[in-house]
């Protein structure tokens, strides 16, 4: 990976530390919480005591008060040890600017020094069994009982669903509005709030170490101070942190394109056939030069909106390009450098194997790859 042209010497010595923490915190560790199909709660704290959980919250509520490119050297770096720590980005980057956005001032005392520190790991939960994209048809409901909403509703596939303590939960307060997106709001669930479960840790095709759970609210009672933001504008707060939502999932996506080309060209110089260097043979030089060449166009294309997005421009558009782009791209390169490492790309314990179960979710989550397309069309007036 070379460094964005944004990187300062306080940028380098930031990654240098936090490379350091990885490799001896988490990379030591990571098969093992593939195995376990959890990372473990102190991992958390541990971030969190080196400053690397949310470092954009401000001072007065403990963080680092630092921008958005910090974030991006999080994101890569937690990536090149593997996508399982995606968690981790959703937290920092995805949820808890929800609350420094849109929460109350009691709001923020209460929960973001937690959340730096790792005592509060988040989630949000958008996706129900029956609602991924539509989400203005989501049928969990809140109903106002005195100072409490009544929740009921499942929720699916949700990122930290175990760990999580602390949910950001879109509902329906009012179920008959018309369009059905102004009757949407967003309730902060703390996890011991009677009437909530969590159901099965779900079994998935890749992300292993990463805790994915069904989530239910039966008469869930939660105190109306737990609204975030005003009732009813839940669409509009989703629709405004969706582009560094997306921002984010394109970054991972990237760094791993990246570390996957990189491990393919060490292996390939050092793998022989026939007598000779697989790197050697002209299909493999054609297919990495190809596979470089995507990634560093990629890469180019991204530092532009990484840039754009820290400056506060609206750069929805060419965010859903990045998104399903570099996405879409790292299935490709999974692929490609599957093949490129023969037979010994399908054995576990090659790390290109793992590489190639985690990636295809990313065309999925955070909006798939297909909505990523709709947008753009829509926004080019079709």
């Amino acid at each position: 990976m070379g460094k964005y042209r944004f990187e300062t010497e306080e940028h380098e010595l930031f990654r240098k530390t936090l490379r350091k923490f990885l490799q001896k915190e988490a990379e030591p560790y990571y098969e093992q919480w593939e195995e376990d199909r959890m990372i473990p709660a102190d991992f958390w704290r541990k971030m969190g005591e080196m400053g690397f959980l949310s470092p954009h919250v401000e001072e007065e509520y403990g963080g680092l008060g630092l921008d958005f490119s910090y974030s991006v050297i999080i994101l890569e770096e937690l990536e090149r040890i593997g996508t399982s720590l995606i968690g981790i980005g959703l937290h920092s980057d995805i949820v808890v600017p929800y609350i420094e956005s849109y929460g109350t001032e009691d709001q923020k005392q209460k929960w973001l020094s937690g959340c730096v520190t790792g005592d509060h790991i988040t989630a949000v939960a958008m996706t129900e069994p029956g609602t991924g994209s539509d989400l203005a048809n989501i049928k969990t409901t809140a109903t106002r009982d005195g100072d409490h909403y009544i929740v009921n509703g499942q929720k699916t596939f949700i990122t930290n669903g175990i760990l999580a303590d602390l949910i950001l939960v879109v509902v329906k307060t009012d179920p008959d509005a018309q369009p059905k997106h102004k009757g949407i709001s967003l309730l902060m669930v703390e996890a011991d709030s009677p009437g909530f479960s969590r159901g099965r840790k779900l079994n998935k095709v890749g992300l292993h170490a990463q805790d994915t759970a069904e989530l239910y609210f039966e008469d869930c009672r939660v105190p109306v101070e737990n609204l975030i933001g005003e009732e009813g504008k839940g669409f509009k707060y989703l629709m405004e942190k969706l582009q560094q939502e997306r921002l984010v999932v394109a970054i991972s996506g990237q760094a791993a394109s990246e570390d996957m080309v990189d491990m393919t060209l060490e292996y390939v110089k050092e793998r022989n056939a026939f007598g000779k260097s697989v790197g050697s043979f002209q299909n493999t030089r054609f297919k990495l030069a190809e596979l470089a060449t995507q990634v560093e166009l990629g890469r180019s294309f991204l530092e532009s909106l990484i840039e754009d997005h820290i400056a506060g421009k609206d750069i929805v558009t060419k965010v859903s390009m990045a998104k399903y782009w570099l996405t879409d791209t790292a299935k490709q390169v999974a692929n490609e450098c599957m093949q490129l490492h023969g037979g010994y790309g399908y054995m576990e314990e090659y790390k290109i194997a793992r590489r190639y179960r985690d990636t295809p979710v990313a065309a999925i989550y955070a909006g798939t790859n297909e909505i990523m397309k709709t947008i753009i069309a829509k926004n080019m007036g079709l």
